[in-house]
């Protein structure tokens, strides 16, 4: 029988590689470039850091147990992992995309992968007949954000693998926003998961990183094949800080959703909110996939206040919560999706998607959620 979660987390599956003999609580960092040869045609099974690193191969076992793969690959940053994976692809391959994805995302859609003669059709894929119909003949990918960035939209996951599988196509699926405390897209007929390590993995808002997993080998082989090429592996200072970060993302997953349950039903009652969106409010449309494919509903959420002005004063005025891009991390931050996260994507699909100059995007920490409400509340008032 195996560990349970949260002892995956801390552990992994199994044991640890037996690389060191000094029985070190905290797994070393491996801070080389190299490694010695014990003679010609002779190997340590370590070579070269770019290829090989125990610090690294540490952090891509537990996280390949946390999502129940067969591998993880560690990227430099999360768009490193999507670069990457783009590249499984070749001119002429057709890929389905969630609509409302995170802007750096559309960014490498457009400007790179375009580039190289890939099309893109976006859609609604909480829409299960809008998926289908996107697809054709030379579709060779899903692409998923569930719940998407910002507008919190909810994917039903088995349901696009079946359709992805009639049709002969992969699935990947960003899960940054619940992780695998909350949700586990391979067990939902996922091909492939992708992260941003930045975020709730790591922690602290510290370092950056990116995962691949995926439960098919040949998948594996060309990715880590991808890796070798490019040269964009996590260093082992940054993979022995996500390591760290792990250990408590367990129970920082369950304080960052308890704060942001907490924060979205007290923004709904307030008088300048016109909208709240979270997957956890039983009035949010995704309430009931998200039952069924998750654990939890994450410590994102994103709403609407009345103004421009009004949203603009939150960003002036608030101070406990910080003004920042990012998400995931044990401080609460407040984002605006449309001159920052989304700032690139064209001003008719931001709106399109429920982007304006109204919304705001809070990643909820770990403070008391007393203190982030009377914060909240000094800022719209």
């Amino acid at each position: 029988m195996g560990y349970q979660r949260e002892t995956v987390c801390i552990h992994g599956q199994g044991s640890r590689e037996a690389v060191e003999s000094t029985g070190a609580i905290s797994f070393p960092i491996y801070q080389t470039a190299a490694y010695a040869h014990p003679g010609v045609g002779r190997s340590t099974g370590y070579d070269y850091n770019r290829v090989q690193n125990p610090t690294r191969k540490e952090l891509e076992r537990i996280m390949t147990d946390l999502e129940h793969g067969l591998d993880t690959i560690a990227f430099a940053t999360g768009m490193a992992a999507v670069s990457a994976l783009m590249e499984l692809f070749m001119p002429g391959d057709h890929v389905v995309a969630t609509d409302d994805l995170y802007g750096g995302v559309i960014r490498q859609f457009r400007k790179v992968n375009e580039k190289n003669g890939m099309t893109f059709t976006y859609v609604d894929t909480s829409d299960l007949q809008a998926v289908e119909e996107a697809i054709r003949e030379n579709t060779k990918l899903i692409y998923i954000e569930t719940p998407t960035n910002p507008m919190m939209k909810v994917t039903d996951l088995q349901a696009v693998s079946d359709i992805a599988k009639r049709h002969g196509c992969l699935v990947a699926v960003d899960n940054t926003f619940l992780t695998p405390c909350f949700q586990n897209p391979l067990d939902l007929g996922a091909d492939v998961v992708i992260h941003s390590a930045t975020k709730y993995l790591e922690g602290h808002n510290d370092t950056l990183g990116g995962f691949l997993v995926t439960s098919r080998a040949e998948i594996s082989d060309k990715i880590r094949e991808m890796v070798k090429t490019t040269g964009a592996c996590l260093a082992p200072f940054d993979a022995w800080l996500i390591l760290r970060g792990l250990k408590t993302l367990s129970v920082r997953m369950a304080k960052h959703q308890e704060n942001a349950l907490a924060v979205a039903r007290w923004l709904t009652g307030h008088p300048k909110v016109t909208e709240v969106f979270y997957t956890g409010l039983e009035t949010h449309p995704g309430y009931a996939v998200s039952q069924k494919q998750c654990r939890g509903y994450g410590g994102m959420l994103t709403f609407h206040v009345d103004t421009q002005e009004t949203a603009h004063s939150v960003l002036e005025r608030v101070k406990l919560i910080q003004f920042a891009e990012s998400l995931g991390g044990t401080e609460s931050l407040i984002t605006y999706p449309y001159t920052q996260t989304h700032a690139d994507v064209p001003d008719e699909k931001r709106r399109a998607n429920g982007i304006d100059e109204r919304t705001l995007r809070m990643s909820l920490g770990i403070e008391h959620v007393q203190d982030l409400i009377a914060d909240l509340g000094q800022a719209l008032a």
